[in-house]
């Protein structure tokens, strides 16, 4: 990854990843719902600063998530889908207590696409083999 650091904080990074042209959101520490929804507002202005198509939501350094996906979070997902964002991968964290209510809300978020990985490495490989709707995949 070739990143380009936008925010950097004690609790969030995020990054433009110039290699594979999306946003990199590495969150870290203890999150509650008040700094999760923050945490969402600097995703929110990067991608206005940086406009691309994707977002690798990375929680893998949380050690404890005490936030839910709320009405807030899907109001927060549909704007970001009218910025021209058209997935995002979502990185659990390792103790997401709020995981089967927010599994259970996936089906109902169309745009952008919402994908959820236990590990980065899927994540990156989801993302970089995304196609958009009605892309033709071009042979060698």
């Amino acid at each position: 990854m070739n990143l380009h650091p936008l925010v950097n904080t004690e609790s969030l990074f995020i990054a433009y990843d110039q290699d594979n042209d999306w946003l990199y959101a590495d969150w870290k520490g203890i999150h509650t719902q008040a700094s999760a929804q923050a945490g969402c507002e600097q995703i929110l202005q990067c991608l206005k600063l940086r406009p691309c198509r994707k977002i690798l939501n990375d929680n893998s350094n949380v050690f404890r998530a005490e936030f839910r996906l709320t009405g807030w979070g899907l109001s927060w997902l549909h704007e970001l889908g009218s910025l021209g964002l058209e997935c995002l991968a979502w990185v659990y964290a390792p103790d997401f207590k709020a995981r089967q209510d927010a599994e259970a809300l996936l089906p109902l978020i169309t745009q952008p696409v919402l994908a959820t990985f236990d590990d980065l490495a899927s994540a990156c490989w989801w993302l970089q083999h995304y196609q958009s709707p009605g892309t033709i995949m071009q042979e060698g």
